[in-house]
């Protein structure tokens, strides 16, 4: 007979939720902060849901930890593909690419593990079938289940892509269908989901689709399903083009330098893969001259490739990302330094929340690359040059260019009134590093101390303006600065490297490392899931606090590691916790959007540039009525020779970002991607009316709309290629009006 699980152990269990029990408890916690005022909840709101739920049911937790370990032995995740039949299939012009296993089968498993769990457990039944989640739980329910039976129709990859051809960015989904009946299963499930109107989504067949036009940005998404394929797309227009690329047999794409690097990744088998052809997306890109050569100088503009993959699931899962370049790294791209043993990790508790470590290229040229990249006019670096003369100091030579490349950050509790913390500097002269605190110290005025133990001086620094009043000690050790929330913490970490007690010789630590990766690296980061989880539970569970604190050493801490190579940088981890490729890839998925979301500030800007000169020129009218409307921006603008006299040649109605004096007759003035012109519909020097319009500097990059106005006020546009001339006034007039 198997040992009974501790209660400690079934809260190492709840740790390690999948996300089918974390998706139901948020459901909960989600019904609950909704509950109708009078309700039991709504009268106990004022404290946190969850701790509302932990009070109601105190045994839940177990109850899940027991779920869990269910689940972890019984649900069968898809196994590794080492190929793929999906990817000859998408277009040359791809930049974004995605694919994730059918996990239709395991989501089914999973609920009938957790329905199973229902019959057994008086507890979950009890909390299932009462209050809010007897609403909620079934809908849970029914969704996991049309889920599965979704992907009963797929085959066993999924995928996603982008491009970014024509005006904006376009994105496509498809998969295999292996069994008939897609099409109105589809069809259901949306109507069911939104009514009649379908949920903004429309199901289509080959003919459907020859019917459908072009229509709004704002179109329902179109779901094509044939007898081999389902494909997703906003606009016919992506259909009808994927769909003669199938039929055409066409294989573009993996003979495209971005399709050859993400097949490779398919040979080592992966259950997830992503990547982002960067090159591509910033060549089409539309920069400032000022921002383009900033961008330039980073060294970031030589971005190649964004790839990540995962393998494995569970306690097997890992995860591994790449940021290439077109050739050496250069500028602030290149700061991160090569891989390297990391000695740091030595003055670092085993006891760490949280810590940091990174290698740094050359601080002191770090220094001077930010100074570059800030430009001549920078009011923090002439800031720093005053204070600099004032001390006669330099921050770079007497202080940056005695560091070395090497820093570790830690944070060891946050728990008032003082948060216990290091810092670890690697330097290469600490007199002189000495010698420059001493003088600032001395200028600013602040109480220091000084004791001795063991070889080692260690000094604090009394900071007056903290309530309550803080102290910050360092010490000097073997190459090292060791900067401390208080003078015990900065002796403890001496006395960790000196015992090899650190964090760097845990065993747990240690087995953390990504597998098939030295323990050498460019930068780590490190954190106790359980004792941070532990930390935000303490505010409604101390109780549960306290248990999760214990069970901390028994757990294997999350470890995500970078790698500097001279045209990449590498990123791996064997934790599902903290994952900094992650957070790469949902960036990386964003920029198209963020290309998409500048054209949409681009206009908004537009519009109310326009809105701005409608005002203007009914002041200008009203002020000067012999003359009528300005028939250029220039002259409801400013004189520049005398900013301060107003008028009906220079008005001063106007700023100098949209009315300077040289945008009258054909002249443009251009102002956040998009170009603006006034037309004066003049009579015998008299201006009985006019039409501005804004237009774009560059087109699908800066804006896709133009906009123009009268003196009625009414603000109208077209999408259509940037105007080289102005449009007439029943031009204009004919434009369709802004909602």
């Amino acid at each position: 007979m198997p040992s009974a699980r501790t209660p400690q152990q079934k809260l190492h269990d709840l740790m390690q939720l999948p996300a089918f029990v974390a998706a139901i408890f948020l459901v909960s916690t989600n019904c609950a902060a909704q509950a109708k005022p009078g309700t039991r909840a709504a009268q106990q709101s004022k404290d946190p849901v969850a701790a509302q739920e932990l009070s109601a049911y105190p045994g839940l937790i177990p109850e899940f930890g027991q779920l869990f370990v269910k689940l972890e032995k019984n649900v069968q995740y898809p196994g590794p593909r080492a190929e793929s039949r999906l990817l000859p299939l998408l277009p040359e012009s791809t930049v974004f690419f995605a694919a994730f296993p059918n996990y239709g089968d395991a989501a089914h498993q999973a609920l009938q593990i957790f329905r199973q769990e229902l019959q057994e457990s008086s507890v979950l039944r009890d909390w299932w079938g009462h209050g809010d989640m007897a609403t909620a739980g079934p809908k849970l329910e029914d969704s996991l289940e049309k889920f599965y039976q979704l992907h009963q129709y797929l085959g066993e990859e999924i995928v996603v892509s982008g491009s970014m051809e024509g005006q904006e960015p376009t994105f496509l989904a498809f998969a295999e269908v292996r069994k008939p009946g897609l099409k109105k299963f589809l069809e259901e499930i949306a109507a069911k989901a939104g009514g009649e109107s379908g949920a903004g989504v429309r199901v289509l067949d080959a003919q459907g689709l020859a019917l459908e036009k072009e229509k709004s940005p704002n179109q329902p998404l179109l779901v094509l399903v044939r007898n081999d394929f389902v494909i997703a797309a906003e606009k016919p227009a992506l259909l009808r083009s994927f769909i003669a690329r199938l039929d055409g047999r066409s294989q573009d794409f993996l003979s495209a330098p971005f399709g050859h690097r993400v097949t490779q990744e398919y040979r080592g088998g992966l259950t997830i893969l992503a990547g982002v052809d960067l090159q591509r997306i910033m060549a089409q890109a539309s920069l400032t001259t000022k921002q383009d050569a900033a961008f330039q100088r980073s060294g970031f503009a030589d971005m190649k490739y964004l790839i990540w993959e995962h393998k494995g699931e569970g306690a097997q899962a890992a995860s591994q990302a790449e940021l290439s370049f077109t050739g050496p790294r250069r500028g602030s791209a290149a700061w991160l330094g090569k891989s390297r043993p990391l000695p740091s990790l030595d003055f670092v508790s085993p006891k760490a929340l949280a810590a940091i470590t990174l290698v740094l290229s050359n601080p002191a040229q770090m220094f001077d690359d930010l100074k570059q990249l800030a430009g001549p006019s920078s009011d923090q670096f002439a800031a720093i040059a005053g204070g600099e003369q004032a001390l006669n100091l330099s921050l770079k030579d007497d202080l940056l260019s005695h560091l070395g490349g090497e820093f570790t950050a830690e944070l060891d509790n946050i728990n008032p009134p003082r948060p216990t913390w290091r810092a670890i500097f690697q330097v290469k002269d600490a007199n002189h590093i000495q010698q420059t605190l001493n003088t600032l110290l001395t200028a600013i005025q602040v109480q220091t101390g000084q004791t001795e133990s063991e070889g080692i001086t260690y000094r604090t620094v009394q900071i007056p303006a903290s309530q309550p009043a803080m102290e910050i000690a360092y010490a000097f050790t073997d190459g090292y600065l060791i900067v401390g929330s208080s003078r015990e913490t900065v002796a403890e970490s001496v006395r960790l490297h000196s015992s090899g007690g650190s964090l760097a010789k845990s065993p747990a630590f240690q087995a953390s490392h990504p597998p098939g990766h030295s323990m050498d690296a460019s930068a780590l980061f490190y954190e106790d899931p359980v004792a941070m989880a532990a930390l935000q539970m303490r505010r409604f569970a101390p109780q549960m606090a306290e248990s999760l604190s214990q069970t901390s050493a028994t757990i294997t801490p999350s470890v995500v590691c970078l790698y500097g190579d001279e045209t990449a940088i590498r990123e791996a981890s064997s934790s599902g916790g903290v994952d900094i490729a992650g957070v790469l890839i949902v960036a990386a998925v964003a920029i198209p959007n963020l290309l998409r979301s500048k054209i949409a500030a681009n206009e908004a800007s537009a519009v109310g540039s326009i809105r701005t000169v409608n005002t203007a020129q009914i002041v200008y009218e009203t002020t000067y009525p012999k003359k009528g409307f300005a028939p250029s921006l220039a002259i409801l603008g400013v004189d520049p020779r005398r900013p301060k006299d107003f008028s009906p040649e220079h008005a001063g109605l106007l700023d100098e970002t949209l009315s300077k004096e040289r945008c009258t007759g054909d002249a443009w003035c251009t102002k956040s991607g998009y170009q603006f012109r006034v037309t004066g519909i003049c009579s015998q020097r008299v201006c009985t009316d006019y039409v501005i319009v804004a237009t774009p500097v560059q087109a699908s990059t800066t804006g896709v709309r133009s906009f123009c106005s009268t003196s009625e006020g009414i603000i109208r546009f077209k999408t259509a290629p940037p105007l080289a001339s102005p449009v007439t006034l029943s031009d204009c007039k004919s434009w369709q009006t802004i909602p």
